[in-house]
């Protein structure tokens, strides 16, 4: 089965597991995280969550959270309908454990998932926005401040994406220039529509250079940013087994990315010890999870991990507590996810 039509079949199988009210009672006693963190104001039942990407237009997170994720990041919402680039537009690259994605923020729009995200009931559900397609650079801000004005209410936290490499044009507004106006605009409409103080976000590439790093955590703090979500997907090819040669562009996803995410986070960390810093890219066993959390992150989420390792990938991941961020990883043999 091609992979995008495999996730939409498998988003609603799951949607109606969970609607047995018994059997989803059943399933998240059994499954829940068996730990507590705070980061952000919020108490997360364990460190993993599920990246933006995977629930689109919000309407899986509940199941996501009753298979045992601590939260869920919907998303990405662009302020109107777009249907993303042509299909086929995700390949699986089984021999890298990888995928390969360029599907360029399809979605129902913004106003089509408040809905769902009003109905929420439990969880901690976290909500990435970005600009439509046809939106100039130059009104870049008032796309991503609409986004922000409509989830304001429903949002535990609002992450801005300038790093998908999919939307043409995009990770040009990661320069401080083009972004400053954007997270301030964001800030602003936040702080306008709710009155409590939302934790605001950006996401950034893997593909950015040590300065470009520097630049944005410089500017994060300036801004008064709650954090950084590190990686995005990668446009390298480096390494991989598979050939892609005949896929065409995309992202690539998994652990491929699994060395430059922790680079990553690691000179985040030593530049911004006050930054709550979410690390994304190739997770796939505890220990995984252990280095990250040694590394400095203070949560991680999972994307491809999860396609691997499938159901109980969470839970697995999470079955015990973990020590706190900056402390050494235990030492144990790997629990690869099949």
């Amino acid at each position: 089965m091609p992979a995008e039509r495999a996730h939409h079949v498998g988003s609603w199988l799951l949607r109606l597991l969970f609607a047995m009210p018994v059997v989803s009672w059943l399933l998240r006693r059994a499954l829940r995280p068996r730990g507590s963190i705070q980061v952000m104001g919020l108490d997360f039942p364990g460190p993993l969550g599920v990246a933006a990407g995977f629930d689109k237009d919000a309407r899986m997170f509940d199941a996501l959270l009753g298979l045992g994720f601590s939260f869920v990041e919907v998303g990405t919402l662009t302020p109107r309908p777009q249907p993303g680039n042509p299909r086929p537009r995700m390949f699986r690259l089984p021999a890298d454990r990888a995928l390969l994605n360029r599907l360029g923020f399809n979605n129902g729009g913004v106003e089509a998932a408040l809905p769902r995200l009003r109905r929420r009931r439990r969880g901690i559900v976290g909500v990435n926005i970005g600009k439509n397609k046809d939106t100039l650079d130059v009104d870049a801000a008032s796309d991503y401040a609409a986004c922000a004005r409509m989830v304001a209410p429903y949002a535990d936290y609002v992450v801005v994406n300038v790093s998908s490499p999919n939307t043409p044009g995009l990770r040009a507004l990661q320069t401080t220039k083009a972004l400053r106006p954007i997270l301030v605009a964001t800030r602003a409409a936040l702080d306008a529509a709710v009155t409590r103080r939302v934790p605001l976000l950006c996401k950034i590439a893997p593909d950015l250079t040590d300065d470009e790093l520097d630049a944005i955590v410089d500017l994060a703090i300036e801004v008064g940013l709650s954090g950084l979500i590190a990686t995005n997907t990668t446009i390298s090819r480096d390494g991989l087994t598979s050939d892609v040669s005949a896929l065409g562009a995309g992202g690539i996803s998994g652990a491929p990315l699994k060395a430059r995410a922790l680079d990553v986070l690691r000179r985040l960390r030593t530049r911004a010890p006050e930054l709550v810093l979410i690390s994304v890219g190739g997770i796939e066993t505890r220990e995984d999870v252990a280095a990250r959390l040694a590394a400095g992150a203070d949560l991680l989420e999972a994307y491809t991990g999860f396609v691997y390792g499938g159901p109980l990938y969470p839970s697995r991941l999470q079955k015990r507590p973990f020590p706190h961020r900056g402390q050494a990883p235990p030492s144990h043999r790997p629990e690869i996810a099949r």
